[in-house]
């Protein structure tokens, strides 16, 4: 429902006064402010994810080397490396910035709000945040260095210290990644809250942007599926230090009950990634194509369904932990059915593009790949669904090609659609269209290049987490080498290409071309603020007086129609 009409805006009445420059850039409450240390601090886990991918990848491709920049790699480094590196992408990239960045900048501005409801809630929730990154990053250091036994942390390896070798690192992993779920839960109340209470005048639920609906959901998925692996950490934690035996079937207990805590959240949690960036997609396909998002009401059930089904696919992870063949088979049905409400948004998507004027800027390159790498994905992820199959592909690179060509659209290319979208909004400044579509290009084509001889590597029986294939005839022919070797000088040129992409931003944040308020000429409100937007947002707050996606409006002098112009 709308909320009460809301005519005049004292910024100062909402502790927007003058702060001190501590105070603005460590312990603001404004949203703004703390969507943007979500998003560079996001940033930073990014360049030590890719790092620790660079040094696996090269130990993978050229065993034994002297990795430029690390050194040998051991066997445990090997495990260490590849264990955060999965779980800083996921938990301290994508999260942090598809969710808490997106929706703490996004929210208040697009449904015309001075801020989030509960400011200090939002403030409190990434210093936890920073506390989780705090701790992870102190479990590198300690005795036995950081934790090793894969970003799923399966019992046994993480629960006795003999079997992961990093008893002090294991327990602060479990530790950070309980923080770091306490800090995205404050967040999810903050988000929906404000959502659903403090809406512009006249701004109707099917009103609101779709990337805000999809934020909202994710929160709510987050929410409802978080409870079970915060349980099962804490359960972890105790196996660790206190001799519990929750999961140490010596003693009673069973190590498969974490497999299905963690894949009850793990599941729903692909969709709490995915669809932030199919909202942010969903806003950038419609302003370069300049056409109304097609069967808008049609995407937003199908997202509520898609969080709801997403809670009853979590054991295709466990086709091969022993499960009763007649429970694989329903969860190969529900894991089947899933995969038509995913398909039925892209096709929505295209069928947008379709008819369209659609302008190629860098936003919109990023847009278009998404949809065409994101299929890929899906199509893939048929295979592993389907229990029989599965039997063989699990494990395998095959696996990894399919997460990566799933997560690498949600996590990177929907990081660089949003940024490169709204970084006009967010700090007043262009970026430089030349050097994004060079990006962009640089970026694309090797990650192609990387991933698909992974499907063929995995097709041929290669086993993820092996530190060293030499060692197994059978993986150790000359062709299966050099498709590794291929796909790991790809990611060094894609890596290389990302230094450009901080040249653009950082070059732009200070000498960009300034920005005008509507610069790609969108209809939903954050373009109406000043950009970037002033404490408080707007001088006065705006009334909606229609949906966000009115473009090409027959007898209208302009292609757009802002949702705040009366006429």
């Amino acid at each position: 429902m709308a909320t009460a009409p809301v005519t005049h805006h004292d910024a100062h009445g909402h502790g927007h006064h003058e702060e001190s420059w501590f105070v603005h850039y460590f312990w603001s409450t404004d949203h703004k402010m703390i969507a943007k240390q979500y998003m560079f601090t996001g940033m930073a886990m990014a360049l030590i994810g890719g790092f620790f991918a660079y040094c696996f990848r090269m130990q993978i491709a050229f065993p034994g080397i002297d990795v430029p920049g690390f050194g040998v790699v051991s066997p445990n480094e090997y495990n260490h490396l590849i264990t955060n590196h999965g779980a800083i992408m996921i938990f301290w990239v994508a999260m942090p910035v598809l969710i808490a960045a997106f929706g703490n900048y996004l929210i208040p501005l697009m449904i015309g709000c001075d801020d989030m409801v509960f400011p200090k809630l939002n403030r409190l929730s990434y210093q936890i945040f920073l506390l989780s990154i705090v701790v992870l990053i102190a479990s590198f250091f300690v005795p036995g260095g950081g934790f090793a036994g894969a970003w799923t942390m399966y019992p046994p390896l993480s629960a006795k210290p003999e079997y992961g070798l990093t008893p002090l690192g294991a327990s602060l992993f479990v530790t950070a990644v309980a923080l770091e779920f306490v800090a995205f839960l404050m967040g999810g109340i903050n988000f929906v809250t404000t959502a659903m209470n403090s809406r512009a005048p006249g701004m109707r639920m099917y009103d609101i942007p779709m990337v805000v609906w999809m934020i909202v959901i994710a929160s709510i998925l987050f929410m409802a599926s978080v409870g079970p692996l915060v349980a099962g950490a804490v359960m972890l934690l105790f196996d660790q230090n206190l001799g519990t035996a929750f999961f140490n079937p010596d003693k009673g207990g069973d190590p498969v009950l974490w497999q299905h805590l963690f894949w009850f959240f793990g599941h729903p949690e692909v969709y709490v990634v995915l669809l932030p960036t199919v909202g942010i997609v969903a806003e950038i396909i419609t302003v370069f194509a300049r056409k109304k998002l097609f069967a808008y009401r049609t995407v937003l059930y199908t997202a509520f369904g898609t969080g709801v089904l997403s809670f009853m696919v979590w054991a295709h992870h466990q086709f091969i932990a022993g499960i009763d063949p007649r429970m694989a088979n329903i969860f190969t049905i529900t894991t089947l059915l899933i995969s038509i409400p995913i398909a039925e948004m892209m096709f929505v998507y295209i069928a947008t593009l379709y008819g369209g004027a659609i302008t190629l800027t860098t936003p919109m390159l990023w847009a278009l790949s998404f949809i065409a790498t994101f299929l890929v994905g899906g199509v893939t992820g048929i295979f592993l669904g389907a229990s029989g199959a599965d039997i063989y592909l699990h494990d395998t690179y095959f696996v990894l090609a399919h997460f990566h060509y799933t997560f690498f659209p949600i996590a990177i290319i929907g990081t660089f659609a949003g940024l490169s979208y709204w970084f006009p909004k967010m700090f007043g400044r262009m970026m430089n269209e030349t050097l994004g579509k060079i990006h962009f290009w640089g970026t694309i084509i090797p990650f192609n290049c990387i991933f698909i001889p992974l499907f063929v590597l995995g097709a041929a029986g290669e086993h993820r987490r092996i530190f060293d294939y030499t060692n197994f005839s059978e993986l150790a022919r000359p062709e299966l080498r050099q498709l590794d070797q291929f796909a790991t000088i790809s990611l060094l040129v894609m890596l290389g290409f990302q230094v450009l992409f901080l040249f653009n931003l950082f070059y732009s944040l200070f000498w960009g071309p300034k920005a005008e308020k509507n610069p790609w000429k969108a209809n939903t409100l954050e373009w109406t603020a000043d950009s970037p937007p002033p404490h408080g947002n707007w001088p006065e707050l705006p009334r909606v007086y229609r949906g966000p996606y009115e473009y090409s409006v027959p007898g209208r002098d302009q292609d757009y129609w802002p949702q705040n112009a009366q006429n």
